[in-house]
Order: C-alpha cells, then structure tokens, then sequence
C-alpha cells in the first residue's frame, strides 16, 4: 500500500502580499512521505513491537514472572540486562523450577543463571546474597577452576563457566 501525504508549500517571493493574497497562493501538493517521515513512522513501529513483545516474553510461572533471552551476552550484561527491568537473574529454588527452566530453554541450551562465586572462591551464592538450599550440578561440578565464577543450566544441570563467555540467559522477578 503506498502512502501519500499533503503538504502545504509556500512559493518564495510572496513576502509582498497581504496575507488572503499568500493563502491563494499555497499550492497543497500530493507527495510521497519524505525518508524522515517513513523513519518516524518506521520508529514508531518498532517501538510498539517491542512494547507488544515485552509484554509477552515475559512467562508466568508459579508466582514469578520470566524472561528467556534470544540473545547471548556475558554473566554481567545479562543481570544488567534483568536489573534495568526491575527483575534479576533467576534463582532456582526447586527441582519443578529447574525442570520449567529446562523445558522453556530447551534441552541444549545453555543459560545463566543467578548463583556465582565471584566473591569468594568455592562459596556459591545466589543473586540475592543467600546460599543454594539445593543444587542440581552436573558430575565433576562446580569444578573449582579459578575463573568459572558463573553458573549456568544445561540439560536440566549446572556448570561453572567463565563469565566473560556469553550465552542466553533468564530473569525472574515477582509477578505483585
């Protein structure tokens, strides 16, 4: 569908006549949207896309709401990425939670999540300061090696990763 606009042109050179004589002489003309124009209404759109999809990539679950990432970025840029949005990385709590992870990132899919031993070495913690009441690591994990300060699920289990590397990752944060 193409889409016109009207525009009212003023003639140069009317500076002299009064103003029922310069009414006259505006010339309306049918033209094609100019480019910034199109950009704007472009913008406009994508803007209301990504309020739309915002809206929906958020998932219910139990109590909490939850945001599976289509992107990859480090351990830091994804809590950055949560935090600006009022949530933070998730703490699992639970095997269901764990298995609603698993379903909703897929079975090989690799995505941060909120436990790190950042701060001391060997001594795991989630997001929110408190230690994990259950752990759900895969055989020979965490392994202990300086510089995989952050965890990730795989299949259903955790690994400790560097956190530089990049991968998906997932928010939670209470639906109240």
């Amino acid at each position: 569908m193409s889409m016109s606009y009207y525009r009212k042109m003023n003639i140069p050179g009317t500076h002299g006549m009064d103003k029922d004589e310069q009414e006259e002489m505006n010339i309306y003309s049918n033209t094609d949207a100019s480019d910034d124009v199109r950009k704007e209404m472009e913008n406009t759109d994508t803007k209301r896309h990504q309020t739309s999809q915002h809206t929906e990539e958020w998932m219910h679950y139990e109590s909490n709401l939850y945001y599976f990432s289509c992107v990859k970025k480090n351990w830091t840029e994804s809590r950055r990425y949560c935090t600006e949005r009022g949530a933070d990385l998730i703490i699992i709590n639970n095997r269901e939670e764990q298995e609603f992870v698993k379903k909703q990132a897929g079975d090989n899919n690799r995505v941060w999540i909120g436990l790190t031993d950042i701060d001391v070495e060997g001594t795991w913690k989630w997001v929110d300061g408190s230690p994990p009441t259950s752990g759900f690591w895969m055989s020979a994990e965490p392994g202990g090696h300086r510089g995989e300060n952050c965890a990730l699920t795989v299949v259903g289990e955790w690994a400790d990763y560097p956190c530089t590397e990049e991968f998906n990752w997932v928010c939670e944060k209470s639906k109240m």
